[in-house]
């Protein structure tokens, strides 16, 4: 399976979204990461469902919306029906195992992708049992809430936990601090999913970039 690289719009020019994600459709990106962030569950503010939903009418690939938000049982449903393919919400922002496992089937019943991530504090045994539930585990390798930040090695660790303890066709996704580098180190790792915002948004030649992260 290729790594599929999801350009996360939180690098973009928000005046020219939709210029932005054609140029990186176009320049082989599989996925657009959409980061949705409430500043309570991060202390950041970015976009919300309406913005989701005008997004998916100009988006030829999937949008993965990763829900950074407190009580994502509430809105899943919204940026579902705005027109996210694969949706992915915290482990942390759960009040227990049973909800977290009512919000995957929920969202796998819409016909979404549902996805489940963790902090970097957070332990990669935590959500074991999980793993054969969801469709896509993202392990988070800086503190959620605001691009640009130093990827943590030692958080990209967990990959090797999850990859050994999840079915094969389990989708391990990595954001933080992602670039050829460490795009290398976490595939090495087991992931083949990488979120990439400024790496791929600041370069001088994007196709180049992209293309980086799968080598």
């Amino acid at each position: 399976m290729k790594t599929i690289i999801s350009p996360s719009i939180l690098s973009a020019d928000f005046a020219n979204l939709e210029r932005d994600i054609k140029l990186v459709e176009q320049n082989g990106a599989d996925w657009i990461h959409i980061d949705v962030m409430d500043g309570h569950f991060v202390p950041n503010i970015t976009i919300g469902i309406p913005v989701t939903a005008a997004l998916k009418r100009i988006a030829a690939i999937p949008l993965d919306v990763h829900l950074m938000i407190d009580n994502p049982e509430k809105y899943a449903k919204d940026f579902i029906n705005a027109g996210a393919d694969i949706l992915t919400f915290h482990y942390e922002a759960m009040d227990n195992d049973e909800k977290v496992l009512e919000l995957i089937k929920f969202i796998k019943t819409a016909g979404v992708k549902a996805g489940l991530s963790i902090k970097p504090k957070t332990p990669a045994e935590k959500i074991i049992p999980f793993l054969n539930e969801v469709d896509l585990l993202l392990v988070m390798t800086v503190e959620p809430g605001f691009g640009g930040q130093k990827f943590m090695q030692d958080c990209a660790q967990k990959i090797k936990v999850i990859r050994k303890n999840a079915p094969v066709t389990l989708i391990v996704q990595v954001d933080g601090g992602i670039n050829a580098e460490t795009g290398r180190i976490c595939r090495d790792f087991g992931a083949n999913s990488l979120v990439a915002g400024n790496y791929i948004y600041k370069s001088a030649d994007i196709t180049s970039a992209i293309a980086s992260l799968r080598k």
